[in-house]
């Protein structure tokens, strides 16, 4: 799933943020860049589903394969 950052502005000026496909506690580290992208300060914050699942990470390495040898 693509990571990405959901950003709601309201006609009231109320801005709400949304963090979709980023998995554990590193969706906390976004909320830093969204205050300083929409100049507002964080008054309530909420966990996901998300928050309490963990970033799976896929990494393959053959050590010793050739493509197409004998």
């Amino acid at each position: 799933m693509t990571k990405q950052i959901k950003i709601r502005v309201y006609p009231d000026g109320r801005i709400e943020s949304e963090t979709v496909g980023i998995k554990g506690k590193s969706c906390l580290n976004y909320i830093k860049e969204v205050e300083q992208l929409t100049g507002a300060k964080t008054v309530y914050s909420e966990f996901t589903e998300e928050y309490h699942q963990q970033e799976v990470y896929n990494d393959t390495y053959n050590e010793g394969y050739q493509q197409g040898g004998y």
